[in-house]
């Protein structure tokens, strides 16, 4: 893989336009027909002759169509039918798209080429193509057109719109990263995690509402520079309720990548001074897992066959990355004479084969049931079943967590230029970095191969970005860095084609699924995300300005917004609740608990249109709240409430309400939420 100059812009005097491109010439439609579910709408299927290029259109009534196409841009190239699997709820594209009369539009972006441009290029020609059959279906005219994607679909809608001229009149980037997150983002997650990981109840418990506020109280010197060091780098202290559910995320998918891009580092890391291996005294070395044990029988085989996860339904910005580890072929699984003790950090380890004809191979190891080691899969890292076969009992073996923990602390050796104030904590007064430094930078590599570029700020168009305030893996701050290249190009006219919302309380994973623990810490921004999409094509199409951007500022890393709606702005309600006039109160069994919320929407977005209370913690929200608005405009609200508990224990009691511009909406109805804390004695 070529190594991109951090530094270098793109071209701008050559932006694609996609009309003379001989790759797109012979299109082709292979189905066309009429379906039901989820909406009524016409299906054409297709491709372009002598590519691997795919896509799938979705059109409306023509009484209903107003002259406009959305199109998902997914973070991995991979199925042109990915809507097709969520046709639920406000997650359904298809739906939302249909509904307002609009036609969807979906590409596998080319498959899988070792041409970076392919991915917009692919995805230009399909939108070009849509309009071909638009104009066939619905009369001579030019369908406005918008592009969006969240996390890797972030980085390629960015790209696409950076890159291409008359294809895509906006866009909307969701949830997105910088050049530099990968794989910093989730290294310095998982190295926390690690060091942390006996910490969480009580950094939890103080940054939750009622608690002491302080979330290094109880924290030694290493874990408290843990916690500093992946904070200031941007992860948002309030997501580590999620600890256990986030995991390591794509890391172990991204670092058999690292190992190709950077190997010496994973020898480098244990032995050059400067480097956290390389201290005998340390904790990585403390949790450095060598063990070496022999096979005693291989089970063979066990059929893994393609699963869901494996489908078009794997397209989400949380769940893509995973489709690239699933494995299509039949697998072993390993009998071992002995094991390491309970608490080994297992985490991330492989298996290497020490002895036999399969010497040398290294596995990924997938996990340690009893005395059976099964195996795992990592992208590009995956030994192949003819690999596996080598392996035989009487074999030595090695289970070997090096690499993992060597990949932990690598956004340590990776210092970018100065406009990355998060790594400012990595350099000395003088600018200059305090750790060794690698040959080249890994995050601009990856962005580029996935995207086809590097994200510069350029962009023809007009752009809506939607962030939040708790993602784990795409730290709030990084819009703010792309707005800052934004403004580098656009000067004082950025409002005239760029905003910037933030959501609270609200993950990466853009899905309104989340588990009965989500349900009382976060929100969907799905609803939000598709407001953008509406209020892009009236700002487009009707010259009707969207709703300022949100206010905030970067703190060391954190995106600090203000607490009143009036103040914030963006277009998300903002609570604030009291349990007997404060964030914390105490209670006997069957006293009653008063509580009371007041309710805020930004100017000129929307009606407060529904709320409902939580009080068990059950995460059924199962009391609907009496709303008394304050205002003609529906924009103020107090709600309140009152509840006994039956048995004592500690409560967080949830308000969660919502907004809308469009009456019962549901796919635009933006939520928030708001939690207190209730001690029953």
């Amino acid at each position: 893989m070529s190594i991109p100059d951090t530094n270098q812009a793109n071209n701008h005097n050559t932006l694609y336009d996609g009309q003379q491109d001989p790759q797109f010439q012979s299109p082709y439609v292979d189905m066309d027909e009429w379906r039901e579910e989820p909406v009524r709408h016409r299906y054409m299927h297709g491709g372009f002759t002598g590519t691997e290029t795919r896509f799938s259109f979705y059109f409306p009534l023509e009484e209903n169509y107003r002259g406009r196409f959305f199109q998902p841009v997914y973070p991995v190239q991979g199925s042109e039918n990915a809507a097709q699997s969520h046709v639920d709820g406000i997650d359904n594209k298809i739906g939302f798209a249909i509904t307002r009369g609009s036609y969807l539009v979906e590409t596998n972006m080319g498959g899988a080429s070792s041409d970076v441009t392919l991915v917009y290029r692919a995805s230009a020609a399909v939108a070009l193509y849509s309009r071909v059959k638009a104009t066939e279906l619905f009369g001579p005219h030019r369908p406005y057109g918008y592009i969006y994607g969240g996390s890797g679909g972030g980085f390629k809608t960015m790209s696409f719109i950076e890159n291409t001229t008359g294809i895509w009149d906006g866009a909307v980037p969701f949830v997105i990263g910088t050049p530099m997150a990968i794989p910093n983002v989730f290294t310095a997650r998982v190295h926390a995690m690690r060091i942390l990981k006996n910490k969480f109840p009580g950094i939890i418990d103080a940054i939750e509402p009622g608690g002491g506020g302080d979330m290094y109280a109880d924290l030694n010197e290493e874990e408290r520079q843990a916690l500093e060091e992946v904070t200031r780098l941007g992860f948002p202290p309030k997501a580590w309720f999620a600890h256990e559910e986030i995991g390591d995320g794509a890391l172990t998918v991204l670092t058999p990548a690292v190992m190709k891009m950077d190997s010496a580092y994973f020898d480098e890391f244990w032995t050059v001074p400067g480097y956290l291996g390389a201290d005998p005294d340390s904790s990585a070395s403390k949790a450095r897992l060598q063990f070496k044990t022999v096979v005693s029988e291989v089970v063979r085989p066990r059929k893994q066959g393609k699963t869901e996860s494996s489908s078009a339904s794997n397209m989400g910005v949380d769940e893509a990355w995973k489709m690239l580890t699933e494995a299509e072929e039949s697998i072993p699984s390993f009998k071992v004479e002995s094991v390491p003790g309970g608490d080994a950090y297992l985490d991330g380890a492989f298996i290497r084969v020490i002895s036999g004809e399969a010497a040398g191979l290294k596995i990924p190891l997938g996990r340690l049931d009893g005395n059976v080691v099964t195996i795992g899969s990592a992208f590009g890292f995956f030994a192949s079943l003819q690999a596996l076969e080598a392996v035989k009992a009487g074999d030595e073996i090695m289970l070997d967590n090096s690499d993992y923990i060597a990949i932990q602390t690598y956004h340590r050796h990776q210092v970018p230029s100065s406009d990355y104030a998060v790594w400012d904590q990595f350099r000395d007064e003088n600018g200059e970095p305090l750790y060794p430094q690698r040959p080249f930078l890994v995050g601009p590599a990856v962005a580029f191969g996935g995207a086809g570029s590097l994200q510069s700020g350029r962009f023809q168009g007009k752009m809506i970005v939607v962030q939040t305030l708790l993602d784990e893996s795409a730290f709030p701050w990084q819009a703010d860095w792309y707005r800052s290249k934004a403004q580098e190009h656009l000067g004082g006219k950025l409002d005239e084609s760029f905003r910037l919302w933030y959501v609270d309380h609200a993950l990466h994973a853009d899905t309104s699924s989340n588990g009965a623990l989500d349900e009382l810490h976060i929100v969907t921004y799905v609803p939000a995300l598709h407001q953008a999409l509406l209020d892009l094509s009236d700002w487009v199409e009707r010259g009707i300005a969207p709703p300022a951007s949100t206010n905030y500022e970067v703190v060391d890393g954190q995106v600090v917004v203000p607490y009143s709606a009036a103040d914030r702005k963006g277009i998300q309600p903002v609570i604030a609740l009291t349990a007997n006039g404060s964030e914390r109160a105490e209670a006997l069994v069957h006293e009653k608990v008063h509580f009371k919320a007041v309710v805020e929407v930004p100017p000129n977005t929307g009606r407060i249109v529904v709320a409902e209370w939580d009080f068990e913690g059950k995460a059924d929200f199962p009391v609907k709240a009496d709303i008394r608005h304050l205002n003609e405009e529906g924009s103020q609200a107090v709600i309140e409430g009152t509840y006994a508990f039956s048995m004592p224990g500690t409560y967080f009691v949830v308000l969660r309400a919502a907004s809308n511009r469009s009456g019962s909406d549901l796919f635009t109805q933006v939520p928030n939420l708001c939690r207190v804390r209730v001690v029953v004695k």
